[in-house]
């Protein structure tokens, strides 16, 4: 199965307590290519999602539940799920 090169920029926060301060760290992935267009399909539909957030989210999500004791992810994680902004508007 062929992979697509996808360009992902997630968020490293400084600090458990200063949600606000935001590091950016980007990264090149290689994704499956059932996954991209499962990706591409969903955020065609859901306009306030974009690349950034879908892949913020899945990221924070998958840590939360499996175990991270971190307040900083797990506010990531909320705050994607119920935010009605995509990431790069957040910027």
């Amino acid at each position: 199965m062929k992979n697509q090169v996808i360009k992902v920029t997630a968020e490293i926060k400084t600090s458990e307590n200063d949600i606000s301060h935001r590091s950016l760290v980007s990264f090149l992935s290689e994704v499956p290519v059932p996954l991209k267009e499962a990706m591409t399909t969903f955020i065609e539909s859901h306009p306030n999602w974009d690349q950034y957030r879908l892949v913020e989210a899945a990221l924070a999500g998958f840590l939360v539940h499996n175990g991270v004791k971190s307040r900083a992810v797990t506010r990531l994680y909320l705050d994607n799920m119920f935010s009605k902004k995509s990431a790069r508007e957040e910027l």
